[in-house]
């Protein structure tokens, strides 16, 4: 009889498939493929199978390789619905495999062999053998695959694989034929169900419809019993259920993927109202912005502003101070211990090569914040080591030329008795931008405070060269005249005392202008580290504008990684700063109406060599007359006769007071350059 009461469900399966196809397409993840191609293969069989009219080929004596084709797709496709929730892999050499792999492959075999070649007879004599030596490799590949660790307990899953082997041994030698195939099918049906409920643990629409239409599934075992298979009415309703569920579960399982997009979607919201409300907590966080002593005594506030409105439980901030050591600016939601320890591990750590890209890996993809490993700068018996925290995360604060600090992070937040979420790139980004906005107004308030003191240095250099100018030609005068009446004849002892009192005011005066070279002069008790591509990238950026107005072309070039040198800071600034302003200064004294051709043009640069740095700054404008004597004090340095005051002297005692040198060339055809060579760090 024509099976055609089975059309409906053929034609519901047959319309549900290209959903699974668009899905696959969309996620593009095992699991959807794994749906696809499980619900084709079953609509493969359920064409093999089923008798509509003259397309009959569920009678293996008359089409056992169309019936041999069907029981294996059939047999392959419950076993990928099984993969789909416990995609377990065991590995061969390099190779990964699947565990349906080897579970499905002798049921495909028994299927081959039993329609294909002994057309649906079963064997007898060693032939028979066969077939219980292929169940029992696909038992023990299914003993296997429960054995590990996946989805279901271990201990229920072989006790459920053992309940199934010690069922399928009577059938297979029972009943025998066909039999075991369903009875292996309307197993793997039973686990998926079992597994969905597992996998999804969640009270459903898509769940409950998946389980039924699973369970619903293996209801083809029930055909064994001879008062079903006896009973036409109650054997066409088990029918009508089993096909009824096929298309059950193909519309539980869509509905499973749309809940968890879904849930996906709400999570996503309720992570960025999070995400919304800490970057606002963030931005309410007000930044000193006039010294940088004030900013990093703000750093307890931000660790417990961070405590407050982020996932972790735990927050220090770490910060590079100016003798190029780190220290731990502040701390929120850790003990007195764990503060102590952090505090001196930040000065064991070094900054050269400290949170740089690559050092260390994220701590999720696509994130800026980094997994910091403490282990290479405890020492025996530090206090971290004992208190257990060996590895934190850290967002960098990344400088010009080092990362200039890390706000550590650690221990997230339980979620109400749960374990917590894992992180992911949304939960850190709101920390990566308060990081990137800690560094650039750090960075900001150390220039300014770099600008202040270098305007304040330069006044004062400025003021003594004007003063020096303005005295010592008439100083000069004096002091030649006043040798002259010294070493004159006829003058009685009045007169040579009022001499005398000339020659010695005069040197005192002199002693005095000296002097004055030293009032702009900063001095310290000690030597830092000093990022010479800081201390120019601060000064291209400072003193750019100046150019602008007076049309002199500035060119900045600095070497990549030049090594630190130690220095004061402020006294190395201030000696490029005065062979700057000197530069410019030679730059407009050319003339342009005597040299309209020539390139108003001063060059920064810095390049490392050796065990040396080396600054020059070079210009276009008239040579040195005497590069020997650049150096000195109140000597004619250009060749247009003018002088470099005390400016260019100063720069030379400051390079001395560092164990450098300074040193001026002529360049050719036109130009002079000023060298200051200075040991690295």
């Amino acid at each position: 009889m024509p099976d055609y009461y089975h059309t409906p469900g053929l034609v519901l399966t047959l319309l549900l498939l290209p959903a699974f196809g668009y899905l696959y397409r969309r996620f593009r993840d095992a699991r959807t493929l794994l749906w696809l191609l499980g619900f084709a293969l079953a609509l493969v069989r359920m064409v093999l199978h089923y008798r509509m009219g003259w397309w009959d080929f569920s009678d293996a004596s008359l089409h056992p390789w169309m019936t041999a084709c069907g029981e294996m797709a059939i047999q392959v496709g419950a076993a990928l619905f099984l993969a789909s929730l416990s995609p377990l892999r065991f590995r061969v050499g390099r190779i990964e495999i699947l565990y349906v792999v080897p579970y499905a492959a002798p049921l495909v075999v028994y299927a081959l062999f039993f329609d294909g070649v002994f057309h649906g007879v079963q064997p007898v004599g060693a032939s028979f053998f066969v077939f219980p030596a292929l169940g029992a490799f696909a038992l023990f590949v299914a003993l296997a695959w429960s054995a590990q660790k996946g989805a279901i307990p271990i201990w229920f899953s072989l006790s459920a694989c053992a309940v199934m082997g010690g069922l399928g041994v009577p059938v297979v030698f029972v009943l025998g034929g066909r039999w075991p195939l369903t009875f292996a099918e309307c197993a793997n049906h039973v686990m998926t169900a079992v597994l969905v409920i597992y996998v999804f643990r969640r009270l459903s629409p898509g769940m409950l419809l998946s389980v039924l239409g699973f369970l619903a599934w293996s209801l083809t075992i029930f055909e064994v019993f001879p008062w079903v298979r006896l009973h036409p009415g109650l054997e066409l309703n088990l029918i009508h259920a089993i096909v009824l569920g096929k298309v059950v579960a193909a519309v539980g399982m869509i509905l499973l993927i749309l809940e968890d997009e879904l849930a996906i979607n709400q999570a996503a919201r309720v992570r960025e109202r999070h995400a919304r409300q800490e970057l606002e907590a963030y931005t309410k966080l007000i930044l000193s912005r006039r010294r940088v002593e004030d900013f990093d005594r703000q750093g307890n506030e931000i660790c417990q502003t961070v405590v407050d409105h982020s996932r972790f439980a735990q927050a220090a901030l770490l910060l590079l101070d100016s003798s190029g050591q780190y220290h731990l600016a502040g701390a929120a939601g850790m003990d007195s211990a764990t503060t102590k320890a952090l505090g001196l591990l930040a000065a064991r750590v070094h900054v050269a090569h400290f949170l740089e890209e690559g050092s260390t890996p994220p701590a999720v993809e696509h994130s800026q914040t980094r997994v910091l490993n403490l282990e290479p700068f405890l020492v025996p018996g530090d206090d971290l080591k004992l208190l257990g925290l060996t590895s934190l995360l850290a967002v960098p604060l990344i400088g010009r030329s080092a990362t200039e600090g890390a706000l550590l992070l650690n221990e997230l937040r339980q979620r109400q008795g749960k374990a917590p979420l894992p992180l992911r790139p949304d939960d850190l980004l709101p920390l990566e931008m308060l990081g990137a906005r800690l560094q650039a107004t750090r960075s900001r308030t150390m220039m300014f405070e770099k600008l202040v003191d270098s305007e304040k240095y330069a006044g004062l250099g400025q003021l003594a060269s004007n003063v020096t100018q303005q005295l010592n030609n008439p100083l000069t005068v004096i002091l030649g005249y006043a040798a002259l009446l010294e070493d004159a004849t006829g003058l009685g002892q009045q007169e040579h005392r009022g001499v005398e009192a000339i020659l010695s005011e005069a040197r005192r005066m002199k002693s005095t202008l000296e002097s004055l070279t030293r009032i702009a002069r900063p001095y310290g008790d000690q030597f830092a580290a000093v990022s010479v591509t800081e201390l120019l990238s601060d000064m291209e950026e400072l003193h750019r504008t100046a150019f602008l107005r007076r049309s002199i072309e500035f060119r900045v070039s600095i070497a990549e990684s030049l090594p630190r040198v130690l220095c004061h800071a402020q006294q190395l600034r201030q000696a490029v700063l005065f062979c700057v302003q000197f530069a410019m200064e030679a730059v407009e004294n050319q003339g342009p109406a005597s040299n309209p051709d020539r390139a108003r043009v001063v060059r920064l640069e810095a390049t490392a060599e050796d065990n040396h740095v080396q600054i020059l700054v070079a210009h276009t404008g008239p040579g040195f007359l005497h590069p020997d004597r650049a150096f000195y004090p109140f000597v004619p340095s250009q060749a247009g006769g003018e002088t470099a005051g005390l400016g260019l002297s100063f720069c030379a005692g400051i390079l001395r007071d560092h164990n450098g040198r300074a040193s001026a060339i002529n360049l050719e055809p036109y130009g002079a350059a000023i060298i200051l060579e200075l040991n690295a760090a």
